[in-house]
């Protein structure tokens, strides 16, 4: 048995992925046969993370290159009248374009607030909404993060004034 499959069934087990439960037994069973696979590819050093890299991209389903934007990467996924049509990216399934060729990314900020719980301990909200969108100039690589951006939302009451590390 490879150190990698010796290893992987050492850290399931400290998670709980075991065999004795129908679900997990499944997955870990699957977990366990790709490790497997890859185990028996002989990789080491260089070639693992290489390999890594590029599957971590794949089974998230991320591109590998930048986006550029051309016609065969867009779908056609709404028709709302005659001069309204939303695109989405096939390579990039956060990044749209409108009829009118603009192009953004949805998931290109995440806004933060402080609140306090019922026992008033302070926590940290996150929250998305349409003015989560970043402009998309082509070619684009989509950042491996999202930006943290400090935004008083709406809600009631109003939340005091705060900073990145807490509430003023």
């Amino acid at each position: 048995m490879s150190n990698l499959l010796t290893h992987a069934k050492r850290e399931l087990d400290l998670i709980g992925l075991t065999e004795e439960d129908e679900y997990n037994g499944m997955m870990r069973k699957h977990i366990l046969h790709m490790i497997s696979e890859f185990a028996d590819e002989g990789h080491s050093g260089f070639s693992a993370s290489y390999a890594i890299s590029v599957l971590s991209k794949l089974l998230d389903f991320k591109p590998l290159s930048p986006l550029t934007g051309g016609n065969s990467e867009w779908n056609n996924i709404a028709q709302y009248g005659d001069d309204t049509t939303l695109y989405q990216n096939n390579r990039r399934s956060s990044v749209f374009k409108d009829v009118d060729g603009s192009c953004y990314d949805i998931d290109g900020k995440v806004f933060w607030e402080w609140y306090k719980d019922e026992d008033g301990k302070p926590f940290k909200s996150y929250y998305t909404s349409r003015d989560s969108r970043i402009e998309v100039t082509f070619p684009y690589t989509a950042p491996d993060k999202p930006i943290y951006e400090y935004r008083q939302s709406d809600a009631e009451p109003r939340s005091p004034a705060q900073t990145e590390k807490g509430i003023i």
